[in-house]
């Protein structure tokens, strides 16, 4: 008898359990004037089945399907979806070598000759990079490096096909004892300060630009720029550059 009593008990609280469940049930849902977009979505239903780690979505179900809902009826993207991350930043653009540039040293119209300008243009079919200033000297005269002028700009100076950057070179100063030069010897730094010194350096004749050139003691090279008026800054209005 007691068995018997103990099986309607609990028959009775399943039921009672049912009942609540529709009650509340129909008064979540018996007023949607379409004013509330979340009214259709409710917020313990994907709280109280928790998906598997690992579960696959069932044969036939769209790919939209198997994301996760937000308590605002929203779906919130699958970490494989298009709104993921991309894994790792582009890579930066190689340093630029010999083989990538054509070199054009040249005077201001309004110079005397105390500053050479240097154009590198890119003539590689790809991307690269400039780094810090170039190593200068003048062939067997002047070996170079010649120490930086000026600041570094904000960015290195990444070159894509056919574009140009620049650099100024401060010759001398007024009145200052000078050598004559006739060539022009360059060599291209790597992403780190200092690297490549040691590597060969490229020399070119200035007959068919400059024609001889004087060079003194005190001689600079300005960073490498992608702006030419920042160059010009640095060599003719240094409180500027």
């Amino acid at each position: 008898m007691s068995t018997a009593r103990n099986r309607w008990q609990t028959y009775a609280l399943g039921a009672a359990a049912v009942a609540a469940l529709l009650t509340s049930t129909a008064c979540g849902s018996g007023k949607d004037d379409g004013k509330n977009p979340a009214a259709t979505a409710s917020p313990s239903a994907s709280a109280s089945a928790p998906a598997s780690p690992g579960a696959s979505a069932a044969p036939g179900t769209s790919p939209s399907a198997s994301a996760s809902t937000s308590p605002g009826g929203k779906a919130s993207p699958s970490p494989s979806g298009s709104g993921a991350p991309t894994a790792g930043a582009k890579p930066a653009a190689r340093a630029c070598s010999h083989d990538d540039l054509s070199i054009t040293p040249s005077l201001w119209k309004s110079d005397s000759g105390q500053n050479l300008l240097i154009t590198a243009a890119n003539i590689s079919g790809t991307a690269c990079t400039l780094y810090h200033y170039p190593y200068v000297g003048f062939g067997t005269v002047v070996a170079g490096p010649l120490p930086p002028l000026g600041s570094a700009p904000s960015a290195a100076a990444t070159l894509q096909p056919r574009e140009k950057a620049y650099a100024g070179v401060y010759m001398y100063r007024g009145g200052e004892r000078t050598v004559a030069v006739t060539a022009l010897s360059m060599g291209y730094q790597d992403r780190a300060p200092g690297s490549n010194k040691d590597s060969a350096w490229l020399e070119q004749g200035l007959a068919a630009y400059t024609g001889d050139l004087n060079v003194g003691r005190g001689a600079k090279v300005t960073y490498w720029n992608k702006d030419l008026r920042a160059v010009e800054d640095q060599l003719f209005r240094p409180g500027k550059g």
